[in-house]
């Protein structure tokens, strides 16, 4: 097992000899105490949780850093397996790995695997909530936070490619504000960029938000808890970032 650290092993190994307890089945692979002050980062297999120093109190979820703008539960699991980007909320699922009830029911997972085939029917949506960028043949609608470096990431292989893209934000990563922003810009498409950028959003005149509201009931009811979500114009979908080339070949499998 790998301690983070030099002066945070003993403190790591304290909370390995406690998680070996608490968790007797969970074989642990690393313990990270250097990152988030009262919190220690914990792989265990497929899995990332987080632990307080005495591993009494276990957190199933995203750490933010509000600061650097990061997310740091994306960029570890990023690390942990560089094929899969996954984007948004870590998945919760249930893994070999880490059988515990609780650590292993609602651990963040990487997987290689294919995801279970979906569709959604964004036509339903009103268009007060959609923010429309680019132009071209095909149309993609996207469930985005703008704090997402994934959604980022995605914006910017979007606007290399002859599509027209739907933004529909959602706020995952408490973005609601800018998103605000954004839809109510003079130039949504630049308000776009610069929110990405993190940049400020030109100011634009008050206007009706409501389409947000309808953005989250939405991903609410069909279990979008992370972003990006892409959905195509026969209504299926991918979740997190594909970098373009991906995302070429999934258009051309559109239904008409």
């Amino acid at each position: 097992m790998l301690l983070t650290g030099s002066a945070e092993a003993p403190i790591g190994a304290q909370v390995q000899v406690a998680l070996q307890k608490r968790l007797p089945k969970t074989k642990v692979d690393a313990i990270d105490c250097s990152k988030v002050d009262g919190l220690c980062e914990v792989v265990a297999g497929a899995n990332l949780f987080y632990v307080d120093k005495s591993a009494r109190y276990l957190v199933i979820g995203r750490v933010y850093d509000m600061e650097t703008r990061q997310d740091l539960t994306a960029a570890k699991l990023l690390a942990l397996n560089p094929d899969m980007l996954v984007g948004g909320a870590a998945k919760a699922n249930a893994t070999p790995d880490a059988p515990e009830a609780g650590a292993a029911r609602a651990g963040a997972r990487v997987t290689t695997q294919p995801a279970v085939a979906r569709t959604l029917d964004v036509t339903r949506l009103s268009s007060k909530g959609a923010i429309a960028w680019g132009s071209g043949t095909q149309t993609v609608t996207v469930f985005s936070d703008f704090h997402c470096g994934y959604c980022r990431a995605l914006s910017q292989a979007l606007e290399t490619m002859n599509v027209r893209v739907i933004e529909r934000p959602i706020s995952v990563l408490g973005s609601r504000e800018i998103a605000n922003q954004v839809l109510c810009a003079r130039d949504r498409h630049a308000a776009v960029r610069a929110a990405y950028a993190q940049n400020p959003v030109p100011a634009g005149p008050k206007c009706d938000t409501s389409g947000l509201d309808e953005n989250e009931a939405f991903a609410k009811a069909h279990g979008i808890n992370g972003t990006p979500v892409i959905v195509r114009s026969d209504g299926a979908v991918i979740e997190g970032f594909r970098p373009k080339a991906q995302l070429v070949e999934w258009l051309k499998g559109a239904k008409s």
